[in-house]
């Protein structure tokens, strides 16, 4: 199975979608007022809101609670979050990656810490983990978007630096502060992106046996639960047998 899609799928087939949806609606909104707030409330002249209006528009989000959020940004008393990133490691060593956006730090390192410790993790200081993954731009399109070709050669036009597709999609990985000008490339050429977004691909990645990643499930999912955290990111692989067998139990 591919690495770039497994989690997506584990979401999608363990049927957290719809459990995740209403905080899902909080974070990007969020997200989407303090890009606002740092930059120029209008999305064509601000990339980071651009994306987020993107992100919340791939989940659906009404546009009218889009619009509300960037309001809010605007306003006297609009909250101010700082963006927090905790590194650490999970179940069987996996390297784990937890973006939170937050007004109370204090609160948001109480939760995570006590989340890693719970479900067989420990938290690290920043930097511990993160020297295994690279920031990059991930775009991702559905298959009906074209053939691995048509795709490929529209991503290398774009200023891409990788493809990879399968009966799923399509995964377009390029630099990080390209993410804006490949996105808008491409979407002149095969049209309007399922998901673009900033992510963090691993360079290394740590094996996992079906207890494992039941148990690195476990954190990953109570950390998404947690209404400051953003993101969460792992590196662990897992063979084509026990991903099913995780899909089944």
């Amino acid at each position: 199975m591919a690495g770039h899609s497994k989690w997506a799928n584990i979401q999608h087939r363990k049927g957290r979608q719809d459990k995740l949806r209403s905080s899902m609606f909080s974070k990007l909104s969020k997200e989407i007022t303090v890009a606002a707030k740092m930059g120029m409330p209008d999305p064509d002249m601000n990339p980071r809101l651009r994306l987020a209006v993107k992100a919340a528009k791939a989940q659906s989000m009404p546009k009218d609670v889009i619009d509300r959020a960037i309001k809010k940004s605007q306003m006297g008393d609009a909250e101010s979050y700082d963006e927090i990133r905790y590194e650490g490691y999970g179940p069987g060593g996996v390297a784990v990656i937890v973006e939170a956006m937050t007004d109370n730090r204090n609160r948001t390192a109480s939760n995570v810490r006590s989340t890693f410790s719970k479900n067989g993790g420990n938290l690290g200081e920043t930097g511990s983990v993160g020297f295994m993954f690279e920031r990059k731009g991930e775009i991702r399109y559905p298959a009906s978007a074209g053939d691995a070709d048509t795709v490929m050669m529209a991503a290398i036009e774009a200023g891409a630096e990788d493809v990879e597709s399968d009966d799923e999609g399509h995964w377009i990985t390029c630099a990080d502060t390209d993410l804006n000008d490949v996105a808008t490339a491409l979407e002149a050429a095969l049209g309007e992106s399922e998901t673009t977004k900033l992510v963090w691909k691993p360079t290394t990645t740590t094996e996992l046996d079906l207890e494992g990643v039941q148990k690195l499930m476990k954190l990953v999912e109570t950390l998404e639960d947690d209404d400051d955290v953003q993101s969460v990111t792992t590196n662990f692989e897992a063979s084509d047998e026990v991903m099913a067998a995780y899909q089944e139990s």
